[in-house]
């Protein structure tokens, strides 16, 4: 039985202007000066997990995902557990002794800024999460956890594992402990009842009310507004983003898209500029159209890892995050100035699944040639943090100043769904007309 006698959280809204960031102190966003006290923990440093054998990584990082189902639906002790909460998870500190050291010597998580007022915030990372890439960048793809699985594959199965359990009817009753956990609002839920959400991945995958989300500057034709509630870093070009932002060695075009070098494809947005859209677990998951446009095709599916997607994962040189994990690729065509946008959902660690809404969801047929404005939905991802790149292709858009400031600060800003983030350039719309 759901408990579904809960109050709607009352929560400061960060994206008004009017907001005090000194007033934030939810799990989600807590003021820069309230983790003054000790220095985040920036990069990996092997030391803080260099006595942790990886078999017991696996097992807890495989234990949080069964808690999921088992612990009286308590968010907080599953997935959703973060540095705050390792004093109630005696079983975990037995696993990984040095976790409490961790987090007692550091905030593990990120600073992210908001725009309206320019202070930053500090975002807790999920304990999954931090454990998750350790394993990746510390336990060699060659060796074996727990005897059977590399890193990889092991990975890949827990996330597969934890769509399953929150697609289950019985993961309906997390949903209680995950907005209290989070401190979600419902006022602008399109169903605000939370016992009308037959599964957990029915409310991750939530809708909003039609007016929640208003599309800034709809009047003018060349605005280009964020796909996502996210965390955004824009880059005019795909140079400026591996200077700054992603530094994998195999960041680029051609491996972002999977096509070939030499392709047509490759070409055209050789030079092109980027946003990154990061999603965190408390956020509205569904994803949205950034430009007035046509759909060139269907999505094209490409099979990959289950990498975590956090910045200190993106940020390793040692190691492609975007271009090694699961993602979906959907073409399209910016009406204005008939130039190119490739927008990338990518997969990440406990992300059940990418679904494409674009077209309403009983549509059939081929998608090529279906108009979308902006702001319109195109789709939405199952449990768990994860990212949108959108490539537009060079000369369609300017992004604006702020965020192209903040994003060479190496920080991210945080954005919802309507809001502005560029406008298509003129004489590019002078060219195509």
């Amino acid at each position: 039985m759901v408990a579904c006698s809960i109050p709607t959280p009352t929560i400061p809204n960060i994206f008004n202007r009017h907001h005090h960031p000194e007033d934030i102190f939810s799990l989600a966003a807590i003021p820069s000066h309230a983790v003054a006290d000790r220095p985040l923990e920036l990069g990996l440093a092997q030391e803080s997990l260099k006595n942790t054998d990886h078999d017991h990584l696996a097992q807890a990082l495989e234990s949080l995902i069964d808690n999921s189902a088992t612990s009286n639906h308590d968010v907080s002790q599953g997935v959703d557990m973060h540095s705050m909460h390792l004093f109630n998870a005696p079983w975990l500190h037995k696993l990984i002794p040095e976790l409490e050291k961790l987090a007692a010597q550091y905030h593990v998580g990120n600073f992210v800024r908001i725009r309206a007022t320019g202070k930053k915030i500090f975002e807790s990372m999920p304990i999954y999460a931090r454990i998750g890439m350790h394993l990746l960048f510390y336990g060699k793809p060659q060796v074996l956890l727990l005897g059977t699985e590399t890193v990889g594959n092991f990975l890949k199965r827990l996330s597969v594992k934890q769509g399953k359990i929150y697609d289950s009817p019985e993961s309906a009753e997390s949903i209680h402990s995950f907005v209290k956990t989070y401190s979600l609002s419902l006022t602008q839920l399109l169903e605000p009842d939370i016992c009308k959400y037959p599964t957990f991945n029915a409310f991750f995958s939530r809708k909003l009310q039609p007016d929640a989300r208003p599309v800034q500057n709809i009047d003018d034709p060349l605005g280009i507004c964020s796909a996502a509630d996210c965390r955004l870093a824009v880059y005019q070009t795909f140079d400026l983003a591996r200077e700054f932002w992603v530094k994998g060695y195999n960041f680029t075009v051609p491996e972002l898209l999977a096509v070939d070098a030499a392709s047509e494809t490759a070409i055209k947005f050789d030079g092109s500029s980027l946003a990154i859209f990061r999603l965190a677990p408390q956020d509205y998951h569904r994803y949205h159209c950034p430009i007035d446009g046509t759909i060139d095709g269907e999505p094209t599916l490409v099979s990959g890892q289950y990498y975590t997607v956090n910045p200190q994962a993106i940020n390793e040189p040692s190691f492609d995050v975007l271009t090694a994990n699961v993602r979906s690729i959907l073409y399209m065509t910016h009406a204005p100035t008939g130039k190119k946008m490739a927008f990338i959902a990518v997969g990440a660690l406990l992300v059940g699944s990418i679904v494409w809404t674009f077209g309403g969801e009983d549509r059939k047929g081929d998608a090529k040639g279906i108009k979308v404005k902006r702001g319109e939905e195109l789709g939405c991802f199952k449990y768990g943090g994860s990212t949108i790149v959108a490539l537009f292709e060079k000369g369609l858009l300017e992004f604006d100043a702020d965020l192209v400031k903040t994003s060479q600060e190496t920080l991210e800003t945080l954005v919802q769904v309507g809001e502005s983030i560029g406008t298509s350039v003129k004489e590019s719309c002078h060219d195509h007309h």
